[in-house]
């Protein structure tokens, strides 16, 4: 009997599932923990609309450095190196920022997480795919990119579960180095596994008309930096901050770069690379839509959404109030105004004055009640970080029913082609937002806390959207790119995706500007039909590559 997937596909699923695990678990506790008070739990108390700008930045870059990473990947290093140079960088950045509390050394800690992602998350996507390059498996490589994605998400639904573990029994550190270790056992997986996928992993000859090292260094590479420089140092902030223009003007020489890419193809690649080139820019749009989980969504749990577990009324602590599983004292909690921001003086400390946690602005009237008539009484609440759990649980339980589904399609001959799917994905991601919209109707616009189960249901039909779109977005390039640019047109995907991270902390700092947020979530739908749009306006030409390569 022969088998439908190649040995080195579970040591990969393993390899991966324990990075993301580290990676998520930061993207997690980030927000959370930047605009945490210095005075309370030792976070680096800053203000809701700079944490939601830092993270897109970070979230960007880890996205954007696959670009050079891919290309050393391809000509310099291999992909094992390269996946070991990344895996032990990001494990020192997840360990560093546990370890300092120094505000520049947290930056370079998220530096070195920034550099290693860029060696290690196109490698390990293109390895996988040359897997997938041989017979018999070449035909289940879409069904391998989706097993390989739900293995993403295992580590991403359950380091939430440790990050809450960790922070409410240790702190901060203990749950970012958890991140730390958690990458390190990755390794050891991928060790153990070498033998299955070392013959996969050979560079590609230098052929003539070649992209060099030199080219990609003194035409993107220092461009990049030099525009970003005068980014940071322009007069004012064009796009809203000075790391927002930093991030854009650096992208100018690259995204140059790729444009170029398809102009000096060859003629039997041009038609490839451009419509690899097309996917990136609609996928962009989603990116900047999914990612909000750890910005708005973030912020929609813990300010929004009725997070308590249960009322205790017997034996409780004298004016101690639980949040998150740990005890303040009511008079030490920090301000809040009405839109739920805390307040801090010039020094990060939380401003103290009498009264209860802003989880306590908007509960319902009898919940209210209750807690008013019972002033010792203790509320335990689900830690904010567990509802980045959801969009893995789902990707974990539905991955199942969409490689299924897309398997009985082929058995009758009606399997979309990979564009097809990309773009069904951006419109049934639109409709989440459409969720949103009705969430924020239930609670009155922000006036009492609703349900979870509205995270849940978003959560759940944007990640049918994601299921269509990501992990067929990586099988799409490793179809359809030049044998000698797999891992460089690779890194033009997570290109793709670092612009619209930086978007996404664009958006989610809007947050407070709008007074009724269901125009927030409208303005995301929008931006989701939009591209939706340009995916249909391209889908017939898109669908025609695929059939002429031969997938």
């Amino acid at each position: 009997m022969k088998t439908k997937h190649p040995k080195g596909l579970p040591f990969l699923f393993f390899t991966e599932m324990w990075e993301r695990f580290g990676y998520y678990l930061i993207l997690g506790i980030f927000v959370l923990y930047v605009i945490e008070p210095t005075g309370l739990k030792g976070g680096l108390g800053l203000p809701d609309k700079t944490a939601d700008d830092i993270f897109g930045t970070y979230i960007a870059l880890t996205y954007l450095t696959p670009f050079i990473g891919g290309f050393l990947a391809d000509r310099v290093l291999g992909y094992i190196k390269s996946i070991y140079l990344g895996g032990f960088l990001m494990a020192a950045g997840y360990i560093g920022m546990g370890v300092f509390k120094d505000l520049t050394l947290f930056y370079s800690s998220l530096a070195l997480i920034i550099i290693g992602n860029g060696f290690f998350k196109p490698t390990i996507s293109t390895l996988l795919g040359n897997l997938y390059s041989e017979e018999p498996y070449k035909a289940n490589k879409d069904s391998g990119y989706n097993i390989f994605y739900m293995g993403i998400n295992i580590g991403a639904f359950i380091c939430n579960l440790i990050a809450a573990f960790m922070r409410n029994k240790y702190g901060w550190g203990e749950a970012f180095i958890t991140a730390g270790v958690g990458m390190l056992i990755g390794m050891v997986i991928f060790t153990i596994g070498r033998k299955h996928y070392i013959h996969a992993a050979q560079m590609k000859p230098v052929q003539e008309g070649d992209t060099k090292l030199s080219e990609i260094l003194m035409k993107v590479f220092l461009p990049a930096i030099l525009f970003g420089v005068v980014g940071w140092f322009v007069p004012g902030s064009i796009f809203g901050s000075d790391s927002t223009d930093a991030f854009i003007f650096a992208c100018v020489p690259v995204i140059y770069f790729y444009g170029s890419l398809y102009f000096k193809a060859k003629p039997n690649e041009k038609a490839a690379i451009g419509a690899l080139l097309s996917v990136f820019m609609i996928s962009m749009f989603f990116w900047a839509v999914f990612k909000q989980n750890g910005t708005a969504l973030t912020r929609w749990a813990n300010y929004y959404t009725d997070r308590s577990v249960s009322t205790s009324l017997e034996k409780p602590l004298e004016k101690i109030y639980m949040v998150d599983g740990k005890g303040y004292e009511t008079k030490e909690v920090p301000v809040y105004d009405d839109q739920y921001q805390s307040q801090k003086d010039k020094n990060g400390k939380a401003i103290k004055e009498q009264g209860k946690d802003v989880y306590f602005k908007n509960i319902s009237p009898e919940k209210r009640a209750t807690l008013e008539a019972n002033p010792e009484s203790k509320l335990f609440l689900y830690n904010t970080e567990l509802f980045q759990s959801i969009n893995p649980f789902w990707v974990i339980a539905l991955t199942p029913v969409i490689v299924g589904f897309w398997a009985f399609l082929r058995r009758k001959g009606k399997e979309p082609l990979t564009p097809t799917k990309i773009v069904l994905g951006l419109f049934i991601s639109a409709l989440s937002c459409l969720v949103m919209v009705l969430a924020v109707s239930a609670g009155e616009n922000g006036a009492v806390k609703v349900s979870p189960w509205w995270l849940v249901a978003s959560y759940g039909v944007i990640t049918v959207g994601e299921l269509c779109l990501s992990p067929m977005g990586l099988s799409f390039v490793s179809k359809l790119s030049p044998a000698r640019l797999t891992a460089l047109m690779m890194g033009g995907f997570f290109l793709a995706n670092s612009v619209g991270n930086k978007l996404s902390g664009i958006l989610a700092s809007t947050w407070y500007s709008y007074e009724n947020k269901s125009n927030y979530f409208l303005v995301n739908f929008g931006l989701l039909i939009f591209a939706t749009i340009l995916g249909l306006f391209m889908l017939k030409r898109l669908n025609r590559i695929m059939k002429d390569s031969g997938h």
